[in-house]
């Protein structure tokens, strides 16, 4: 779609207010989700702890969707993808966004404010909803959480807490129960990041000495992002960033935490997911369409990936 002709999405529809279970106490969080019409728009897989949920959201399909949220909890929401070409965000005492692109960003919304917005997708978001409730997460006594009053925070980045909530993510997307006491513990450092974030005391992520510049990281993912459904060669991808094979190799690897091959891979899986999503897809459709010529070869790519095959992570999509 282009920018220039921008979709609008009514929001004169929406209810005056969310509504709760009838029986709603803090301790039940399963009541607790944020608010997605229409609610086909998105495909969600949860998993509860003490005092926290986590949701995976992959939403699914071009069409405008809209997203609302209040509750007797805080909300931290992680987005790993995300562009708009038109729509907005609001939260209560804050400036209204209509930030295009804020994948890889984060929001806090503490209890009680309102966060509402509206989409139209241009990358589908896959995000992340996890539902804090303050007077149960088992957090340090001595840290008070339950005491704060926080302000809400738009499109942030906070390197600690991001790698918090992706292992938190990385529990929901795992088959099988999830480690409790791991989760719990995760919860337990994320109100700590949390403290620290609103306290303004976050730490800048340290230098990646050895690692890709900036622009060279950018090029380069960006590249890989817009020809997952083909074959990159190494010394191809390194003359985009002006670096020879070998050194370009080491500094993506000290950069993204994995050499370029398995990053394209992983990024090809990602995709997947999106895909899969959509029941009207065939598997061998999905396999085509992100590079791999023969289902198998895909569906070994993405059990080592994910430990599901692509049917089981299909049929686990609520």
């Amino acid at each position: 779609m282009d920018d220039t002709t921008p979709r609008t999405i009514d929001t004169s529809s929406w209810e005056s207010e969310i509504p709760l279970p009838a029986e709603f106490t803090p301790a039940d969080l399963t009541g607790i989700s944020v608010a997605v019409r229409p609610r086909t728009a998105a495909k969600r897989r949860r998993a509860d702890w003490h005092g926290l949920s986590g949701e995976i959201a992959q939403f699914t399909g071009s069409a405008p969707f809209e997203y609302e949220f209040q509750g007797p909890v805080h909300l931290l929401t992680v987005v790993e993808r995300a562009v708009r070409s038109d729509g907005e965000t609001r939260v209560d005492g804050m400036p209204v966004s209509r930030r295009h692109d804020f994948g890889r960003t984060m929001s806090f919304i503490p209890r009680g404010y309102r966060l509402k917005g509206s989409f139209v997708p241009r990358v589908l978001p896959l995000t992340a909803y996890f539902y804090i409730d303050p007077a149960r997460l088992l957090a340090d006594p001595e840290l008070r959480f339950g005491e704060i009053d926080f302000t809400p925070r738009l499109f942030f980045d906070d390197p600690a807490l991001w790698g918090t909530a992706r292992k938190l993510m990385g529990l929901i997307e795992a088959p099988g129960p999830a480690p409790r006491l791991y989760a719990e513990t995760l919860g337990a450092l994320l109100a700590v990041e949390l403290v620290r974030a609103a306290a303004g005391t976050a730490e800048p992520p340290p230098a990646d000495r050895g690692g890709l510049a900036a622009w060279q990281q950018r090029i380069a993912c960006d590249y890989i992002e817009a020809n997952l459904d083909r074959e990159i060669g190494l010394e191809f991808l390194a003359s985009l960033v002006r670096l020879s094979p070998t050194h370009f190799c080491r500094a993506f690897r000290r950069s993204l935490g994995m050499p370029p091959h398995r990053y394209h891979i992983h990024r090809r899986v990602e995709r997947a997911k999106t895909l899969l999503a959509d029941r009207e897809r065939s598997i061998t459709a999905v396999a085509l369409a992100i590079g791999f010529g023969a289902s198998s070869s895909f569906a070994t790519a993405f059990r080592k990936a994910t430990g599901l095959t692509p049917l089981q992570y299909r049929r686990s999509l609520i």
